[in-house]
């Protein structure tokens, strides 16, 4: 779960951090004392505490334990029964009990969610005729924009009902494109979904899923809430050395269990079973197909293989495919993954917010389930077309999780494609490793690892045509447009520097009065004051990022620091663009001139951008 500000860090990062990363030529575990031994490695140098691992096959458990400590104040030992909150995992819960519903016929993935739940709010622009379907909630196809701070900041020990959390803060609900046509991941959606649940059920959410999943398959202390067992057995959460409370979520269906490696393992195994539990079925095969297959998104349509299912992804390690769902809270990572046809699957837990660790664990795990599998054959004897010639070129995302960082993926998430040997390229236009693809026919590619239809060429009902990877949409752009943006970011940086660095130099010089009071002086002044806008604007929301919830997720110092220094960059931008014009024919060094005309004019370049983006005067707490 990521918060409306985290994302303007977080979709950097996202860049080069998706579900299918790219893997190093690294050693393989060869035993399970192997595995051990490599994973206590990674935590001393990562300095992670504890890590709770949950390995099951066919034939049961093959490792159910946790390393390290759960809490370091106290020097108590994480073991089998230490609890971790899993974060996103939870969503997985939410799709069972839709589709048990289903099953009983209940419900339908069809439905529309006005029908359904006419108190909820939401807006849709097409909803007469692309009406929020149950299946949308659970795709994340919905269109709405990710949960909002102020939702993450709400922490009341007090349990709110989901009727009231869903109706605490209800911005986030309004469609940005057809529902159904692509896929952006919304923490909103879930918690949506469970509320029909619980209002055709007549039980509470977290009682539907106690009764109906935790029960059946033994997971004896899983738990929605901080109980005296949490209390007793849950792992010290960490982020960056610092132990963190305990953060109790106003959206508990998207993120809020609090479960065991002995729970996850037992969890795991009913996926393996295909649902099944000793002689009865939890949900059927079927279900879980439906689970583990997105349908829903024009990507789909056109033949995508992988992608988001009902709560339920595709994840790649080398030649195979994993079913995954991730999670993270505050000091927090959880990775839920099975491999269906090698009958193998996994839970790692960890109290610590620490990605690089979680990742490389991730990787010896996955290496070691998959040691012993023969790769499978990829290959494809399709000649390439002149169609198959055209999808090269660049592409920027039109499918941002949060609308808050589309300022930001437009520019630094741009993709190049070409051909190379047959097969086609696609990497970051930003330096990155460059991954392939195989052609399948005209429009669809496969992995050239897995085999996997992962990329394909679509039709969005708004943006025409696109490609899909995995879970990206993706429209074309100009090269010209591409390296454009970065000239005049790269320029705008280096006059932004310019004004904060000749600052002193002037300024001593009117102190001497070696600059005359007036034009001189403002026409110098009003780009330096801009870039100072933007100083400001960065620190202060770093600061804010020590503490969001309660630094940026409510009207503190911090957080109308941060609107006021996007409005103050607006309009110092704007006034040196004005003074720039009333004074090009006065008597100012010419230098020192176009250096300030040029800034002021990049800065308002700038602030259009933002501005169009929702950048300028940005309330973070709304």
């Amino acid at each position: 779960m990521l918060m409306k500000l985290r994302a303007v860090l977080a979709a950097l990062i996202a860049i080069f951090l998706s579900p299918a990363f790219a893997e190093d030529e690294k050693p393989v575990p060869a035993t399970l004392d192997e595995v051990k031994e490599a994973i206590s490695t990674v935590m001393e140098e990562h300095k992670v505490p504890a890590v709770g691992i949950a390995m099951v096959d066919a034939d049961g458990e093959t490792w159910v334990g946790s390393l390290g400590k759960a809490n370091l104040e106290n020097d108590i030992a994480a073991d089998a029964d230490t609890m971790y909150r899993v974060g996103s995992t939870s969503k997985m819960f939410v799709a069972l009990s839709v589709l048990k519903l289903v099953e009983q016929g209940r419900l339908s993935l069809d439905d529309r969610v006005a029908d359904l739940a006419p108190e909820i709010e939401f807006q849709n622009p097409w909803e007469e005729t692309d009406p929020v379907r149950v299946v949308h909630l659970l795709e994340h196809t919905t269109g709405w924009d990710d949960i909002h701070l102020p939702e993450y900041a709400h922490n009341d020990p007090t349990p709110v009902t989901l009727k009231e959390g869903l109706d605490f803060h209800p911005h986030s609900r309004i469609s940005r494109w057809k529902p159904g046509s692509r896929m952006a991941y919304c923490n909103v959606g879930p918690p949506v979904a469970a509320y029909i649940v619980q209002k055709l059920t007549g039980l509470d959410f977290e009682d539907y899923v106690q009764f109906n999943f935790f029960d059946p398959l033994g997971m004896e202390t899983a738990s929605y809430r901080l109980n005296e067992t949490v209390r007793e057995r849950g792992a010290t959460l960490y982020s960056n050395g610092k132990a963190e409370d305990y953060w109790h979520l106003v959206m508990r269906p998207s993120g809020a269990i609090n479960a065991s490696p002995r729970d996850m393992a037992k969890c795991a195994r009913v996926f393996l079973a295909r649902g099944k539990v000793d002689d009865w079925s939890l949900v059927s095969d079927e279900s879980l197909r439906r689970m583990e297959r997105a349908e829903t998104t024009s990507g789909a349509a056109a033949g995508l293989e992988v992608g988001y299912g009902l709560h339920n992804y595709a994840s790649s390690h080398e030649h195979w495919v994993y079913r995954v769902h991730d999670g993270g809270v505050n000091g927090g990572l959880t990775e839920f993954a099975y491999l269906p046809e090698a009958g193998v699957g996994h839970a790692i837990m960890i109290n610590s917010g620490n990605g690089s660790a979680f990742r490389e664990i991730s990787r010896l795990v996955r290496a070691f389930e998959t040691k012993d599998l023969a790769a499978p054959p990829v290959e494809s004897e399709w000649e390439l077309t002149e169609r198959n010639h055209s999808i090269a070129g660049y592409y920027y995302p039109v499918n941002p999780r949060q609308q808050v960082a589309f300022f930001i993926e437009r520019v630094f998430n741009v993709r190049k494609l070409w051909f190379e040997d047959g097969k086609l390229v696609e990497r970051f236009v930003l330096p990155d490793e460059p991954t392939r693809y195989i052609p399948l026919d005209d429009d669809r590619y496969a992995s050239a690892k897995t085999g996997k239809t992962v990329l394909v060429r679509a039709q969005d009902p708004l943006a025409g045509e696109v490609v899909h990877i995995g879970s990206n949409v993706l429209k074309p752009v100009s090269g010209v447009q591409v390296y454009l943006q970065f000239a005049v970011l790269a320029l705008w940086g280096l006059f932004m520097a310019g004004s904060i660095l000749f600052a002193p130099v002037w300024i001593v010089r009117r102190l001497r009065s070696k600059i005359p009071p007036g034009v001189a002086v403002r026409v110098r002044l009003w780009p330096l004051l801009a870039a100072l806008s933007v100083v400001v604007f960065l620190g202060l929301f770093m600061i804010g990022m020590g503490d969001p919830f309660t630094r940026l997720g409510a009207p503190t110092f911090v957080s109308v620091g941060v609107m006021v220094s996007t409005v103050s960059f607006a309009l110092f931008s704007v006034f040196g663009v004005m003074c720039a014009y009333w004074s090009r024919n006065a008597g100012i060094n010419r230098v020192v001139y176009w250096h300030s005309a040029t800034a002021s004019t990049l800065n308002v370049v700038v602030t259009a951008y933002l501005l169009a983006h929702g950048v300028i005067g940005l309330m973070t707490w709304a």
